[in-house]
């Protein structure tokens, strides 16, 4: 596992790691393994001092470019603790090639996804205790790429730290799988055509902590966006892709420039695809959609996204009124994709789209 790697291994000794947690309270991205990866990145010497290392903090400068001018872009990915105690990712390649998607917007360096997943795997061994046992829970995978230069002026830094992060998790919403009630923005906007909304980088999320805020105090755990010009057409929720199913028509809002492209959207999209689903990938605004709800020919909506996996949504909650979906019940559609994404991430259903890579 470790041939050709050319990466450091500076362990943790025995008695300085840190107690694992209770997997009755692991919560989500509070509790972090005992080692990590670190790579540096300039002009001069491009990719080096790649290492996996103790979990530690970073001395930056003040004047480091991430906290002025926002280079910082990530991913987000899990670890399975699968059938017969294999340990397993899903799709690990794909979320590095995003991650050079974002590099190339945010004017950063580009990595190389394949060397990365042979470092990801032997960083996942190393810390193979403390991918979880229990039902639903998994090693959650932060990589993230920032800007260090320490230097004031509007420009593309020239230096830059790469690294990986891993936590321990439970259900990303405490209510778990169940639907939940999500708040209609027509006040704020995520992101715009031509901007970086594609890209998955720090500034995004930034953007939508102040109405993430409004929707908590109306009772609901996550916003959808629509479109930023005319607040019309549908976009994303926070932290995940959104879908439709109104008659036998499953729908998704196109990935035109203002929407992230989720791995998990893009894997319901051909596994329901292989299902023999309608599938279609369009633009709907907010009004058809609670208009098919009000005629009976909305049968279900889900979020879809790494952390949830498969969210089904219960409730809209948009200009002062709720609109109650499917009864607040979770979907036929949404229940079987479900357990079939899992399935496969877990290595219990067979893999036809070579989706699942595993550790050793």
């Amino acid at each position: 596992m470790w041939e050709d790697l050319e990466v450091a291994l500076e362990k943790v000794k025995a008695d300085k790691r840190k107690e694992k947690p209770s997997p009755d309270n692991l919560g989500f991205g509070v509790h972090f393994t005992d080692h990590m990866f670190l790579m540096k990145w300039d002009r001069e010497n491009g990719w080096h001092d790649r290492k996996i290392c103790p979990f530690q903090d970073f001395t930056l400068s003040p004047a480091a470019m991430v906290f002025h001018y926002g280079q910082a872009i990530f991913e987000g990915l899990k670890a399975y603790r699968g059938k017969d105690n294999q340990l397993l990712l899903f799709r690990p390649k794909d979320n590095f090639e995003r991650m050079n998607n974002s590099a190339l917007r945010m004017c950063m360096p580009r990595i190389s996804a394949e060397k990365m997943v042979k470092v990801l795997r032997a960083l996942i061994y190393l810390e193979k205790d403390w991918v979880p046992t229990a039902p639903g829970a998994t090693l959650y995978i932060r990589p993230t790429m920032i800007a260090v230069e320490p230097t004031i002026g509007v420009k593309a830094s020239g230096v830059y730290y790469f690294y990986i992060i891993l936590c321990p998790v439970g259900d990303y919403y405490a209510e778990g799988c169940k639907p939940t009630r999500i708040y209609v923005s027509d006040e704020y906007a995520r992101a715009v055509k031509g901007g970086v909304g594609s890209a998955k980088t720090a500034g995004n999320y930034a953007a939508s902590l102040y109405m993430s805020e409004i929707a908590k105090k109306a009772g609901c755990s996550q916003v959808l966006w629509l479109d930023a010009c005319e607040h019309k057409y549908v976009e994303e929720v926070g932290t995940s892709n959104i879908f439709f199913k109104i008659d036998d028509q499953l729908i998704t809002p196109p990935l035109e420039g203002s929407i992230l492209g989720g791995l998990t959207r893009d894997s319901v999209l051909k596994l329901a695809s292989s299902w023999g689903v309608d599938v279609v990938e369009r633009a709907i605004s907010i009004d058809e959609v609670l208009e098919a709800n009000e005629k009976g020919r909305l049968r279900e909506a889900f979020g879809t996204g790494t952390a949830a996996v498969i969210s089904p949504v219960g409730e809209f909650f948009y200009k002062d009124r709720s609109y109650v979906i499917n009864n607040n019940q979770t979907g036929e559609l949404s229940a079987r994709l479900s357990q079939a994404l899992q399935a496969i991430q877990n290595g219990y259903q067979a893999d036809p789209f070579n989706w699942v890579v595993r550790v050793v």
